[in-house]
């Protein structure tokens, strides 16, 4: 069974342990972060981080797990909660054994939940890279839907690159 729990200090040593065994894996895909993402203690100071981001009220870090055993995370970022302007992003990554069954499209059902029925948003927004079809895939089970392409948008694999934005309407929302 796939879910999604706010991140604790504890999800630091298997987070460093998919990121070392998914390293060529995931970094198509993530920005360079440094040989510390790669270990327990720069991973908990991204843990950290994520508290504050939480505290601060705008963003929300999620350990995604398939029968309780951790295999990936997924973020709610750039969190506004205004009267005119209730929207999120979302981003996340699944270990190299989680993919293509369907743990990151359940991950970021569940995430959406979130977005939508705890935190009131109007609209969820996801930026993927061009040739990133199977994020695309994922997104589109999700009901999100391609809204353009914004160029240099994220640094990623060391470089800034294209990214096609995509997005979800709460149906509920006022």
């Amino acid at each position: 069974m796939i879910t999604i729990r706010p991140i604790a200090l504890k999800d630091a040593e298997p987070i460093a342990a998919l990121r070392r065994d998914g390293r060529d894996y995931l970094a198509p895909w993530e920005p360079d972060r440094g040989e510390a993402a790669f270990t327990t203690a720069g991973v908990r100071t991204e843990i950290e981080a994520a508290f504050a981001r939480a505290d601060a009220g705008i963003g929300l870090t999620y350990a995604i797990e398939d029968d309780g055993r951790v295999v990936g995370q997924i973020f709610l970022n750039s969190i506004v909660r205004g009267p005119y302007f209730r929207s999120c992003s979302v981003g996340y990554w699944v270990a190299k054994a989680a993919a293509g069954r369907g743990v990151a499209t359940e991950a970021v059902r569940l995430a959406k939940g979130i977005a939508f029925d705890v935190l009131g948003l109007h609209r969820v927004q996801a930026e993927t890279l061009i040739d990133n079809h199977a994020s695309q895939r994922v997104l589109q089970r999700n009901g999100f839907e391609p809204i353009g392409m914004a160029p240099a948008y994220l640094k990623i694999a060391g470089r800034w690159q294209d990214h096609l934005l995509f997005q979800v309407l709460n149906p509920e929302a006022d």
